[in-house]
Parts: structure tokens; C-alpha cells; sequence
């Protein structure tokens, strides 16, 4: 068959598998895959990961084969591979790891994988904990995810924990580490001449008699050494059992030292997976996300999200509270519109401490300056002259070609500038080059000394 064939017939294929699928699955597990190759009695598949290829092999061949043969009137087996696997020409073989609907979960309704804005940076860890949600203990387990704080891996294990009680009748428990250790010392701290073996036993039920523990921040566990002990009973009962354990952590198994050799070791039988700090695209996408469904959110502009975007580089959370400050803000200045002008006015105490150190900019900005024995005020002001104009629009261009920052950034560092000021200098210089060999010298002599 040729090209057109194979991708009509996937296409045919895709409409007819969303039938049965909610948007959120087929959007997880088929929306990027690729019919590649038909032979005689095979259907090669191309799949964005691994996890893609053992989730789809494991849980929705059949489904899958069903729907592929009955349009194609033939009897194809499915062949999943990645795009690594195709440049290679090898296959790498699959890595394994009465209701309870009113059972206490301790789990958010407010965190699903629907509202879990996913970019480069956090999709493996996503794709990995949907496939645990949809068959738990029998994927990964345990699952460990780790990340600096602020980076969404409380929302992926409610996520988790949400789909599971919503498609399924498992017990599913969420709790953090300190709450583990209160319970665990509360009996600790009882008389033991009482009788406390209730307390035991209600410890027991309500942490191995579940389908799904999830225990969030783990690493505070290593200042507890008697709990480590019980942790350590209570997740190989679970474990023995099948039952998933889902541990979330501000270091990798391997970092956290103060933790039993024993722990760490169980913590890497299962998959281990990391979440990034989000790069521009997916701060600006979580931006949109979370301003939706505001009242004012269609008078959002896109310098401001920009702005936003820049400077809260590391922590969601810190994102969210920009965004909230800036609608409070434009509330309390009477409804005004929100600009530029007013959000940096709201965030100008909120942002001091957030701004990254490492902030490239400003490098730029001292380089020029020393260059054109100017000042970096000179820059950042409104003079206009030759002398000043010019290496401003410089560092302009440096810091829009080279360093990759939004418009309003830029213009946010050089005195407030209009993002059209900033479009303006760019663009000069652009043109500058191309007639300017020196200019073009000067300014690659600039960039290499950028740290």
C-alpha cells in the first residue's frame, strides 16, 4: 500500500478507537501514534515512548487489533515501536515493573490529569503515572516521582489517586509522610502497660488494608528512624500483595542518604521518574490554563502572561500567585485594565526574590556598557542619543537573538520599554549586520563572553 493508503487507513482507524475512549486516553495513548509499515500479516505502529508501547500492548491490543482488522477486513497483528527503534532498526524489548466509594482518600478533586497542563518537561512522568492509574500494581510499582518543590507532583499523585477511585472499586489512600509519622508515634507514645493493640490495629487497617498508598514528600521520613522500620513492614506487605505504592520526593531514591540502604534499594524496584523545571512554552500554557476560567481573563494581554512567564522560571505555584496578584491588583485599582505597567507595579515585591540569580540579562546589559563606556542606568534609561541609542538596541538584540527572552522582558529590564521599542531594536540591528562586518564582530565578541 502507499503512503496515502496507510495514513487514510490510520486516520479511519483513530475516529473509529475514539469511540470508546474518553478524551483524556485517547488524547493520552493514540493521539501522537502513526501507522509506518503493513505487510502481509503485521501493522507497524510508531509511538511517541516506551511507556506508550507496554501500556498499548498490555491493555488495548485487543481493542486495537479488533477495530484495525475490522476496517481493513484483514487479520493484522499490531507491532508497536518508537521512533529510537525505527533509526536503529532494533526492537527493545518491554520493561516491567463491597464500594469504597465513601472510603476516606484524603484526596483533592480539584487536581485530574484533564487540568495537568503537560509539556517537554513533564510528560514522560504523566504518561507514566496514567498508565499506573489505569492498572495499578501491575505496571510500576513502586512509582517514585521526584522534583523540586513546586513542580506539580502533589497534582500528578492526586491525579493518580482521583482516576483510580473514579474508574474503579479500589481503596485508595493518600497521605504525607508527617501525617505517617504522627499516626505511627501516636501509638509509640501510649503507655505501654494500656492496652493499645486497638491503636495498632487501626494503624495496620487503615495503611495495609488499602488497594493504592501514595505517600507524598517521603524525604522527611529520614529524620524518623523507628518509623522507617514500620514504613519499611508496612510497603512490603502491600507490596507482596501486589498493591500499588506511589512515593513522591524532593530527591531521587539514590540522594536520599539519611534513609535505610533497605528503603532506597525497594524504591528503585519500580520506575523512577523526574519532572523539570517547565521551559516558556509550558509556563505560558499553565498561564492560560489557570486565568480560563477568570471573569477578566479575556482582558489578559499577552505581554503580561510573558512577564509572568519570565520571571517565575522554577515553582507553578509561584506562577499561580503572580496571576492571582495581578487580577487582585487590577480589582483594587478600581477595575482597571490590565497592562504591563500595572502588573509589574503589583509584582514588583512579589518577583524580587524569584527572579532567577542566574539572570543573563543584566550580564548583557554590563558587557554593553563596558563596551560603549556607558552606564548600565544609561542603558535602562529614556536618553535617545547616538552614543547611548545604539548600544542599547544592541543589547536589545543580543538578548532577543542569542538569550531567547520574550519581548517583554527585555523591555522590562531596559527601563519599561514598549515591546514594540524592543521589536523595533531587534530588528535595526538585524539589518545593521548584514551591511556592518564589524558590528557583527562586536557583538559575536559580546556573546562569547556571556557566563
Amino acid at each position: 500500500m502507499n503512503g496515502m493508503d496507510i495514513q487514510n487507513i490510520w486516520t479511519s482507524f483513530l475516529n473509529k478507537i475514539e469511540e470508546y475512549l474518553n478524551p483524556m486516553l485517547f488524547e493520552a495513548w493514540f493521539s501522537e501514534t502513526k501507522l509506518i509499515e503493513l505487510t502481509e500479516d503485521k501493522a507497524k505502529v510508531l509511538v511517541p515512548m516506551q511507556v506508550h508501547k507496554k501500556h498499548l500492548k498490555e491493555n488495548y491490543n485487543d481493542l486495537v487489533e479488533n477495530i484495525f482488522n475490522d476496517i481493513t477486513g484483514s487479520n493484522f497483528k499490531i507491532e508497536y515501536v518508537t521512533d529510537e527503534e525505527v533509526k536503529q532498526n532494533i526492537v527493545i524489548a518491554d520493561k516491567g515493573v463491597p464500594s469504597n466509594r465513601n472510603f476516606e482518600s484524603n484526596l483533592d478533586p480539584r487536581y485530574t490529569f484533564d487540568n495537568y497542563v503537560v509539556g517537554e518537561s513533564n510528560k514522560f512522568a504523566r504518561a507514566n503515572a496514567l498508565a499506573v492509574a489505569e492498572k495499578p500494581g501491575l505496571m510500576y510499582n513502586p512509582l517514585f516521582i521526584y522534583s523540586n518543590s513546586g513542580l506539580g507532583k502533589t497534582h500528578l499523585m492526586h491525579a493518580i489517586g482521583n482516576y483510580i477511585v473514579e474508574n474503579s472499586n479500589k481503596k485508595v489512600l493518600y497521605v504525607t509522610s508527617e501525617k505517617f509519622v504522627n499516626d505511627f508515634l501516636n501509638i509509640c507514645r501510649t503507655n505501654k502497660n494500656d492496652n493499645n493493640f486497638e491503636l495498632i490495629d487501626d494503624f495496620k487497617a487503615k495503611y495495609r488494608d488499602v488497594d493504592v498508598l501514595m505517600i507524598d514528600d517521603i524525604q522527611y521520613l529520614e529524620i524518623a528512624n523507628k518509623t522507617q522500620q514500620e514504613f519499611f513492614n508496612t510497603f512490603n506487605e502491600l507490596h507482596n500483595k501486589n498493591k500499588q505504592i506511589i512515593i513522591s520526593s524532593d530527591r531521587s531514591p539514590d540522594d536520599l542518604k539519611k534513609l535505610e540502604d533497605r528503603l532506597r534499594t525497594r524504591f528503585n524496584w519500580g520506575l523512577t521518574v523526574d519532572i523539570l523545571p517547565p521551559d516558556f512554552n509550558l509556563r505560558m500554557n499553565i498561564i492560560d490554563k489557570k486565568i480560563q476560567a477568570h471573569e477578566m481573563a479575556i482582558d489578559f494581554p499577552q505581554d503580561v502572561k510573558e512577564y509572568i512567564a519570565s520571571n517565575c522560571t522554577s515553582d507553578i505555584r509561584k506562577l499561580e500567585g503572580a496571576i492571582t496578584r495581578v487580577f487582585a491588583y487590577a480589582t483594587i485599582m478600581n477595575g482597571s485594565n490590565i497592562t504591563l505597567d500595572l502588573s509589574i507595579e503589583a509584582l514588583k515585591d512579589y518577583f524580587v526574590k524569584s527572579i532567577i540569580s542566574k539572570n543573563k540579562i543584566d550580564q548583557v546589559q554590563q558587557l554593553v556598557a563596558r563596551k560603549y563606556n556607558i552606564t548600565v542606568e544609561d542603558l535602562k534609561s529614556k536618553k535617545r542619543s547616538a552614543n547611548i541609542g545604539v548600544p542599547r538596541q544592541i543589547a536589545m538584540y543580543i538578548c532577543r537573538n542569542y538569550l531567547n527572552e520574550p519581548l517583554a522582558r527585555i523591555g522590562s529590564e531596559f527601563g519599561g520599554k514598549d515591546h514594540t521599542t524592543v521589536m523595533h531594536s531587534v530588528d535595526k540591528i538585524k539589518k545593521e549586520i548584514v551591511k556592518d562586518i564589524n558590528l557583527a564582530d562586536t557583538i559575536q565578541n559580546i556573546v562569547n563572553q556571556i557566563k
